[in-house]
């Protein structure tokens, strides 16, 4: 199967799959296995394999205590409803002793039926389903696990879809919980149980929506958040879509005042679009500090001569570069309640990104904003930052294009992430200074900004990728790319020290999952 899985690659990629096995030749097996896994997630046999290795394993998984409460499926039938797709449910349930109740207009029960029928002053847990799906094996037993060693009310499960022969396919290997992403995409209704009360179901009765509803309802009221079993527990004829386009922001009045920093050296071809862009950026409380980093190009220190000093500040930082010693120096320069960290390589194309980041940086459980980055080419650089992905940590979606599906869109829906890159980054001045600000000694060029935003999010500040603003990067051209043995080796310690502090070479990160891909950072399945 899995030789069918590599024919089927070549067949649609010939050109990317030789490159891998260049690469493997060539002894770098992490490319090789980086450029192959989203190759190989696309073929249908991919899935397979991965279901026939869970099938070999699945037997010598101990499953731990189970808990016993009485547990009530609830079947969505408030739309158009296969009648022997409902049987099926029905049945299945039937078979693994779980009673079951059709909600939806006459001649079904109602909500308000149903919460008649529960305990007046007792939670019920219910699963809730939709006409002709289907539970894995264990399903049950594994929910009874989690209740009986979460206090959540609700926890959800991956899913995966019932094609056409009972085939299974698209599996949805789903993050932990993520409270934003949940605002623009439901990954949770349709594959999970909910402990809820009588007056739960009353407040959603006669709704179209009303299971949405009843999971939405619950996670605003319950303080804990859900709880996620990553594991395939449902197979499902339909799940939901994520909204697309990300519903707007909804902007708050008088914005922060902004410092925005940007280190620079010599290249005036790449930093004089990028001011430029910044002068075109509609945000009323901004100022500019260029940190000059040892320029000598006589074109450049003209133009840094020329800026005007009202909105710009030029701070002359000599010696080896050193890009938290940089922008720590401007920070304790700066006026701004927020910071904007900007490469000298970004160009600036939506006059309103600014403004975006800072309402989202606002928020109170949000640390560090990255924005979406794009090449040149118009795919994408920067959809967010992986942890563990070759053993260090790698940007998502890296090379999608945004009108691409990918990994159900994750690339356009605001979310929150493990890390986002300072090369276009926004936080607020306090909880930067409070974190420690970006590490001058472990990591000096690379990594930084993962560390930072791993600090921020320790005190409960989540790093957040926003796609609503988006910007190109020039990645690394004033800097270039640490080829040569001292940069090769200044990467190999910085690395190191990733590893060492963070544990990334053995972690999972929690906005991931443990049956994807740990070379790949297209969210492929690992085979």
């Amino acid at each position: 199967m899995l030789a069918l899985a590599y024919c089927d690659a070549f067949r649609q990629e010939p050109r990317k799959v030789l490159t891998a096995i260049k690469w493997r030749i060539l002894g770098k097996r992490l490319r090789a296995r980086g450029q192959l896994a989203p190759l190989l997630h696309l073929s249908p046999y991919a899935y397979r394999l991965w279901m026939a290795r869970r099938e070999r394993i699945r037997h010598h998984a101990p499953l731990g205590q189970l808990a016993e409460p009485e547990i009530l499926a609830l079947i969505d039938a408030m739309g158009d409803v296969d009648a022997n797709h409902l049987a099926q449910t029905r049945e299945m349930l039937r078979q693994q002793g779980i009673p079951s109740v059709v909600v939806g207009p006459p001649p079904h029960t109602s909500c308000a039926d149903v919460a008649a029928s529960m305990p007046r002053d007792a939670a019920s847990w219910l699963l809730l389903m939709q006409p002709g799906d289907v539970l894995s094996h264990s399903a049950i037993d594994q929910y009874r696990v989690a209740i009986a060693n979460n206090q959540a009310a609700v926890l959800y499960a991956d899913d995966d879809l019932i094609g056409p022969g009972t085939q299974r396919g698209e599996p949805h290997f789903k993050p932990g919980w993520n409270a934003p992403l949940f605002e623009h995409f439901d990954y949770i209704t349709g594959s999970c149980i909910v402990r809820a009360r009588r007056k739960d179901l009353l407040r959603v009765t006669g709704r179209v929506t009303w299971a949405s509803d009843l999971v939405a309802g619950i996670l605003a009221t319950d303080s804990l958040p859900p709880c996620h079993l990553p594991a395939v527990l449902h197979h499902r004829r339909l799940r939901p879509s994520p909204r697309l386009p990300a519903m707007p922001l909804k902007r708050e009045a008088g914005l922060p005042s902004v410092t925005v920093i940007v280190p620079t050296r010599n290249r005036v071809d790449l930093l004089r679009p990028c001011l430029q862009g910044l002068a075109a950026t509609r945000y009323s409380r901004l100022d500019i500090i260029v940190v000059d980093n040892g320029s000598d190009d006589p074109a450049t220190l003209a133009y840094l001569d020329s800026l005007d000093r009202a909105s710009h500040q030029v701070l002359r930082h000599d010696g080896p570069f050193n890009y938290p010693a940089i922008n720590n120096r401007a920070v304790r320069n700066a006026q701004g309640e927020l910071l904007c960290l900007l490469n000298n390589d970004i160009e600036i194309i939506d006059p309103e990104w600014l403004a975006t980041m800072a309402t989202s940086a606002l928020r109170r459980d949000v640390g560090a904003v990255g924005a979406r980055l794009l090449y040149p080419d118009g795919r994408i650089q920067h959809a967010g930052v992986v942890l563990g992905i070759g053993g260090a940590a790698a940007h998502a979606h890296r090379l999608l294009h945004p009108d691409e599906t990918g990994y159900f869109s994750r690339h356009n829906l605001p979310q929150f992430v493990s890390a986002v890159t300072a090369a276009c980054l926004v936080v607020d001045r306090a909880k930067f200074v409070a974190a420690g600000m970006l590490d001058e000694v472990a990591f000096p060029v690379a990594f930084n900004d993962v560390d930072l935003c791993l600090r921020l999010n320790q005190r409960g500040w989540q790093s957040f990728y926003e796609p609503r603003a988006t910007l190109i990067h020039h990645e690394s051209v004033s800097r270039g790319h640490d080829r040569d043995p001292v940069g090769a080796a200044r990467l190999e310690r910085e690395l190191a020290a990733l590893r060492q502090r963070w544990g990334t070479d053995r972690m999972v990160d929690p906005f991931h999952h443990p049956e994807l891909s740990r070379e790949s950072e297209r969210f492929a399945i690992a085979l």
